[in-house]
């Protein structure tokens, strides 16, 4: 903020411009460069730095577990690991979803609101055939899901989602739950398209 001056402090600088107590040289105005950054408030983030640092640290130690978990559930090896962590519209990440896919609408008690978790179909059928006998291949072409399919894995979400509640624990007790799976995006739609979300994502390796 500049310097408001009063009439007689400028009745004052005058006279001693006048009698040459001051020099003219001496009074500069200096603009100083600000630098403007753009800012897109479509992609405003509601995300600090530190969120972001924590929810990579939860998410790793959650692939962990699933890995873990998987591994001895399917008798096969699998790879799980935290590839990105971001903040971005929901529109995008629901833009990004093709159909058919895998989506578990969830409830994050006692947080409000709730959370999608994203299975994409090679990963999923993968998985159903490992259960089912297979050695955990992925189909060439996508197609629906099966009731049977389905079915299985909704018992797989059911058993990932009680090992969330370890890593959250020392920021809060979480009771995640399973409200709903859809296979289309269009009915897993839990904020407005243009909600800052958080989205974590992990690659999941079945098999040798």
């Amino acid at each position: 903020m500049g310097d408001i001056l009063s009439q007689n402090e400028i009745d004052n600088l005058l006279k001693a411009l006048s009698t040459g107590e001051l020099d003219a040289e001496q009074i500069q105005t200096t603009t100083q460069e600000k630098k403007i950054k753009s800012h897109d408030f479509k992609r405003a983030s509601k995300f600090a730095k530190d969120h972001i640092k924590t929810l990579n640290i939860i998410y790793d130690n959650y692939a962990r577990l699933i890995t873990n978990f998987l591994t001895g559930y399917l008798r096969t090896l699998v790879q799980v690991d935290v590839v990105t962590v971001e903040a971005l519209p929901y529109s995008d990440f629901s833009n990004s979803v093709s159909n058919p896919v895998i989506l578990a609408v969830i409830d994050f008690a006692p947080l409000s609101g709730t959370i999608v978790l994203e299975i994409e179909p090679h990963v999923a059928f993968a998985l159903v055939d490992r259960i089912l006998g297979g050695k955990g291949t992925s189909m060439d072409k996508v197609r629906e899901f099966t009731e049977i399919e389905l079915a299985i894995i909704e018992r797989i979400i059911i058993q990932i989602l009680n090992l969330m509640r370890e890593p959250w624990e020392n920021v809060i007790s979480i009771r995640p739950r399973l409200d709903k799976i859809e296979t289309n995006a269009q009915f897993a739609q839990i904020v407005a398209q243009n909600e800052t979300v958080a989205l974590i994502t992990l690659s999941a390796k079945v098999g040798d």
